[in-house]
Formats: structure tokens, sequence, C-alpha cells
């Protein structure tokens, strides 16, 4: 059986891939430490980003445990530039999964390099992997899976937010149960 835990990041001030954890994502951080320590986690991805790193770093020091970095799980480019609300975009990135906005990738795009991580993944060796992504993504990796995931789960999903989804081999057609394990 392989068991991985499917990670949303602790509370970041905003989205570029430098965005720090808040005073509350460190705290968070810390919990969420303490809730992993009863897993047998015996490795961890992360995507690039500072607050997937620092929201895994707690526990993967505690342990002893190299951060494994891995560009696939970093969050889905929407669009390159900011704005006042992204909503509109995601919620048309969810009904047309090939939609893309000025140079950012689809949906489409971003699922397929993810599952590829994730398959990739499961050819390892350990058991219990945690993947720290981000909360466009994980909602990808979800609707991957069960195909009413999308826009409504994506926006009922909470920083830091921790899923189990396990798997009987490691083929990635194998999954046998995904269950929230833990909500901030």
């Amino acid at each position: 059986m392989k068991n991985i835990y499917l990670i949303r990041h602790c509370k970041a001030y905003g989205q570029p891939a430098e965005a720090e954890l808040t005073e509350v994502g460190i705290d968070q951080a810390l919990e969420l430490k303490d809730y992993l320590l009863k897993y047998s986690i015996n490795y961890i991805v992360s995507s690039p980003y500072v607050r997937a790193i620092k929201t895994i770093t707690p526990f993967a020091k505690h342990l002893g445990l190299e951060v494994n970095i891995d560009e696939r799980v970093r969050e889905k480019l929407l669009i390159p530039y900011v704005v006042d609300d992204y909503t509109p975009y995601l919620l048309a990135a969810y009904e047309d999964m090939d939609i893309t906005f000025h140079g950012g990738e689809s949906s489409n795009e971003a699922t397929k390099r993810a599952i590829e991580a994730l398959t990739d993944i499961l050819k390892l060796e350990e058991e219990s992997v945690a993947i720290v992504t981000h909360g466009e993504l994980f909602s990808l990796i979800m609707r991957y899976f069960d195909k009413v995931s999308g826009f409504d789960f994506w926006k009922n999903l909470s920083n830091p937010d921790v899923y189990l989804l396990r798997f009987e081999t490691n083929d990635i057609k194998s999954i046998v149960d995904i269950k929230r394990v833990w909500k901030a």
C-alpha cells in the first residue's frame, strides 16, 4: 500500500513564488509538524515556492528528512500578472479545462504535469510520502481522481489542508481511498 499525504501550504502573504508564511502560517506549520508525526512519512516532495517549503520544513527538520523540490507540483500559472479578483478566471478555468489566459497555463496542462509527478513519486520505494503544493493544483489533482471536485472543492480548501490518497500499488490507477485527514 502506498500512502500519499497531499498538503496545501499554510497561510502566506500572497501568491508570488517568494511569498513567505504569515505569523499564523508559521504557527500552522508547527501544528502540522506535530500532527504529521503520527504517520510514517519517510519522503517529502515540495513545490519550489517558499510558502510550500516553509510549510513542511519544521516536520522535515524534526525527522531529519530532505525536502525534495519538484517543479511539477508548483502552483498552476493561471495568469502571469496580478489582478484584483482571480475568481472569474478560476471559475472559467474549471469550466473549460483547456482555456488559457494571456500566457497562463490551462487546467489540463497543470493536471498533466502534476499527475506525471505523482506517477513518478508512486514509483519510489518509500511507502509514505508527503507532497506540499498549492490550492489550485491540489484541486486539479483531486479532480483527476474525482470528477466532481473543481471550483467548489478549491473554494472549500483550507490553508493548510491535508488529504490522504491511498494506492494499492505504485500504479496511479490503483487508488483505493481518498480522505481528508486534517483541516485548518
